[in-house]
C-alpha cells in the first residue's frame, strides 16, 4: 500500500469509500441521513486543505484521510481493506505530514474511538450534536 495525493477526477470513487465506509461502521446512520451527508461529503473534497488517498500497489484508491487545520476530519476506508494497516497508515501520514493533532469521533463508533485512542489520543470535550445538528454526540480527541 501506498500513499498519494487524490486527483479531482477521483472524488467520485472517495464518496463511494466514504459510503461504504459508513455503512460498515456507523450503524446509527439511517437512509435519510446518508441521503443528506452524501452531496456535504462529494462536495468536500476540494475544500479540504489537505488530503491523501491510500491505495493498492496496482494505484486502485481504497482510504483516504483528509485534515484541515491541525483536524483529522475525514478517515475513511474501504471495509474490504480493514485490519491490514492501512488506516494506521493514513492516520501516521496525517500526524507526519499534516501535522494532525485532534479528531471529533461519533460517540457511537467505539472501533472509531478504539482506533483513535490506540495511536494517542485523548478524550478533551464532547457536544451533543454533530457538526450538522443531528443528534450524534461527539467525542472531541487530542493527542
Amino acid at each position: 500500500m501506498k500513499i498519494s495525493d487524490i486527483r479531482p477526477d477521483e472524488y467520485g470513487r472517495a464518496a463511494e469509500l466514504w459510503e461504504a465506509s459508513v455503512r460498515a461502521t456507523h450503524h446509527f446512520v439511517t437512509e435519510a441521513d446518508l441521503d443528506v451527508f452524501r452531496p456535504l461529503v462529494r462536495g468536500s473534497f476540494a475544500q479540504v486543505a489537505q488530503l491523501a488517498g491510500l491505495r493498492t500497489d496496482d494505484g486502485l484508491l481504497i482510504g483516504f484521510v483528509g485534515v484541515e487545520s491541525g483536524n483529522v476530519e475525514m478517515l475513511f476506508l474501504d471495509p474490504a481493506y480493514r485490519g491490514q494497516g492501512g488506516g494506521s497508515l493514513l492516520l501516521e501520514h496525517a500526524f507526519t505530514n499534516f501535522a494532525a493533532t485532534t479528531v471529533d469521533v461519533n460517540e457511537q463508533n467505539p472501533q472509531a474511538i478504539g482506533f483513535y485512542e490506540h495511536h494517542g489520543f485523548v478524550r478533551h470535550s464532547r457536544s451533543e450534536t454533530d457538526s450538522t445538528g443531528k443528534p450524534y454526540p461527539l467525542l472531541h480527541l487530542t493527542r
